[in-house]
């Protein structure tokens, strides 16, 4: 890779990081367009590079969700025990997802889907409407069950899943600064299931580059990982000073121009 290359993911890492700490996301949604360009740049097949964006994009979470988990693991803000009860179903959706769903997608669609995804998550950040709290968490066939629904559509998108975690606990009655803190927690367990899945179900495709484990590109995972662990921390403890309903506009309207780009890219890999 040349320097400019090494410095966007850089850049990339330490943003992705911030905000895994402060809005409990997993950072690797935003790092995808971005790779997407260092991966064009580098030559890398068509047939493979969006596959390859968001796989290294969830690999990235591994680190930089525990680095988070630890600054809010401090402050007692996890539910550990909601975290052991949806683990099982997340792991296991995020290796069924990751290996069999993932590989089998075009880059047409994936893209779409990809893209699709994004802007739900903006309107959500947008609107920062919380779901209103309408029963207790359900029982373990209904955890797991949730949890493997969950697990398979995050590793689908490359994502730490809170977009669809928190908005359940919210609904279960569990309280907002513990829901965002938990679903870093829930990250873990489901970047890992993924990240195996993305590496078992794509092993041995020849249109992979040098440096790959699958379709996780290892010197792009080198590059985000060493900044983003260091600002995932910074991002937590900033969580508690700042309006984080005023960021999450922000953010919202900033994911806009990124689904823009993701549509673009569907639009290119279906031929229109």
């Amino acid at each position: 890779m040349l320097l400019s290359d090494i410095l966007m993911l850089m850049l990339c890492g330490s943003i992705s990081g911030f905000l895994a700490g402060l809005l409990g996301i997993g950072g690797g949604m935003i790092l995808v367009p971005f790779m997407i360009l260092v991966f064009n740049h580098l030559g890398f097949n068509q047939e493979v590079i969006v596959h390859m964006a968001i796989a290294t994009g969830m690999a990235t979470i591994l680190f930089t969700t525990s680095s988070a988990i630890w600054a809010h693991h401090k402050h007692g803000s996890i539910d550990w025990k909601l975290v052991a009860s949806l683990s099982p179903g997340m792991i296991f959706g995020g290796l069924i997802g990751g290996s069999e769903l993932f590989e089998a997608l075009k880059t047409s669609w994936l893209s779409l889907f990809f893209a699709i995804f994004i802007v739900y998550t903006s309107i959500q950040m947008l609107l920062n409407k919380k779901p209103t709290a309408g029963r207790d968490l359900p029982g373990v066939i209904g955890l797991f069950s949730f949890g493997t629904f969950a697990g398979a559509l995050a590793s689908l998108v490359g994502a730490g899943g809170a977009f669809i975690t928190v908005p359940f606990m919210l609904w279960c009655n569990v309280k907002p600064h513990t829901a965002m803190a938990t679903s870093s927690g829930l990250g873990l367990p489901v970047s890992m299931a993924a990240t195996l899945g993305y590496m078992y179900g794509s092993w041995g495709n020849p249109n992979l580059p040098s440096g790959s484990l699958g379709f996780v590109y290892l010197p792009a995972v080198a590059c985000i990982v060493i900044v983003s662990i260091f600002t995932a921390p910074f991002g937590a403890k900033m969580a508690r000073k700042l309006n984080v309903a005023q960021l999450k506009r922000v953010f919202g309207i900033m994911l806009f121009f990124l689904a823009a780009f993701m549509f673009n890219e569907s639009r290119k890999a279906f031929g229109f």
